[in-house]
């Protein structure tokens, strides 16, 4: 589309309406199925960090760039919006356990996990469908949440693993 220019964004008017649920806002957007991931990082003391989630995107293939957005109450919150590194590890489907390892807010996420350190020191999970090394190169105001842009460093994909799926507040696999 040479000669044209992309459309200016805006501040969003106030769309809420009178009575707006959020807990059913929620629930309708459970109703889209996305993988499961588990981003990691290394905290400014060595300590590895990581949470489950699953507000992972891609952005750009040129650059290579992915999102992803984190709660302002996260306790992880100073580590992932300071840490220059982070890995999204795209959990496969036998690897609920793991999924739910990272989803408590417990210090010791990594106590027994076998792990090795990527990019920036950030840990690299085995066993995943796939993992996204980056560095941080944007963050973006997101509400309640911070959106996190990463240029992709190095990645890893193996495509004989099927992924972890989550919808509707429940873990599902894709049908063979």
């Amino acid at each position: 589309m040479s000669g044209t220019t992309a459309p200016t964004c805006t501040a969003a008017a106030q769309v809420e309406a009178p009575g707006f649920d959020p807990r059913a806002f929620r629930n309708a957007l459970g109703g889209f199925a996305t993988g499961v991931c588990i981003v990691t990082a290394q905290a400014d003391t060595g300590r590895p960090v990581g949470m489950t989630i699953n507000s992972f995107s891609s952005v750009s293939l040129d650059p290579p760039l992915v999102l992803w957005s984190i709660g302002r109450t996260s306790p992880s919150f100073p580590v992932f919006t300071t840490a220059g590194h982070w890995a999204i590890n795209v959990l496969a489907e036998d690897q609920e356990a793991l999924s739910n390892t990272f989803a408590t807010p417990a210090e010791n996420k990594f106590n027994g996990i076998d792990w090795h350190p990527g990019l920036g020191g950030a840990p690299l999970l085995p066993g995943t469908v796939a993992r996204f090394e980056c560095v941080t190169e944007h963050l973006y105001d997101g509400g309640d949440h911070v959106i996190l842009v990463g240029r992709v460093g190095a990645f890893t994909h193996d495509g004989d693993r099927a992924p972890l799926l989550f919808a509707a507040g429940r873990y599902g696999h894709l049908a063979r």
